[in-house]
């Protein structure tokens, strides 16, 4: 950009401001604040991703797709099919990564806050710790051949909080499905397409913006 461009900047409290470029060098770039502007509405919905890690790309791939789709937290979790446990020193690398990805998008799509990014845990104890009230608990099965997601969402009125759990490209165990359904998850399938983690993960973060959120021209106003 040029002296007298106009630009919109974030800073790190995610507050967006026009400016215009006053002075630009190798290594330092000087503007002029004009106004503030308002940032996009949030989702009416909070949409909290419980997913199974996955191999680096699709990882990525993943945390910065749901998180231009607006999910509120991500959750990755250890499975009985999890393709390979991480060292600690290694999973710590991976989440300032993972951190970094969810900066970088939130600036490109004008997002003024990061998802929340909680430390891997093993599935029972996401399970185990997940909230009751006013949640709807929905978890991926391949094997589930009554329920769709469509019908559980267009059953029911929206609810303010949504906790949705994407399995490894393994599929869950019974033993984990069985966890699950003890506390209070509803298992759902996203039909006969065989789908990898990422695809369904940000599919299904989709669909629940489509029908509950924000992807719509009307929630503008």
């Amino acid at each position: 950009m040029k002296n007298g461009d106009t630009l919109v900047i974030m800073d790190a409290k995610g507050n967006l401001f026009e400016a215009t470029v006053e002075m630009s060098h190798r290594k330092e770039v000087q503007v002029r604040i004009n106004k503030n502007i308002s940032p996009p509405p949030p989702s009416p919905i909070e949409i909290n991703l419980g997913v199974a890690l996955i191999k680096s790309h699709p990882m990525d791939y993943l945390i910065q797709k749901t998180t231009e789709l607006g999910v509120s937290t991500i959750t990755p979790f250890f499975s009985e099919r999890t393709v390979r446990k991480s060292r600690q020193g290694h999973l710590i690398r991976k989440m300032d990564r993972w951190t970094e990805i969810m900066r970088s998008t939130c600036k490109q799509c004008g997002r003024p806050t990061l998802p929340i990014l909680s430390p891997p845990l093993p599935f029972q104890d996401l399970t185990k710790n997940a909230p009751g009230k006013n949640t709807l608990k929905l978890l991926l099965w391949e094997n589930e051949d009554k329920t769709d997601l469509k019908e559980a969402l267009r059953s029911l009125s929206p609810v303010p909080r949504v906790l949705t759990l994407v399995g490894p490209e393994g599929g869950f165990t019974e033993n984990e499905i069985n966890l699950a359904r003890e506390a209070g998850f509803q298992t759902i399938s996203l039909g006969t397409r065989i789908l990898r983690t990422e695809t369904a993960a940000v599919s299904l973060i989709s669909i629940i913006q489509y029908e509950w959120g924000d992807l719509n021209v009307s929630y503008r106003h």
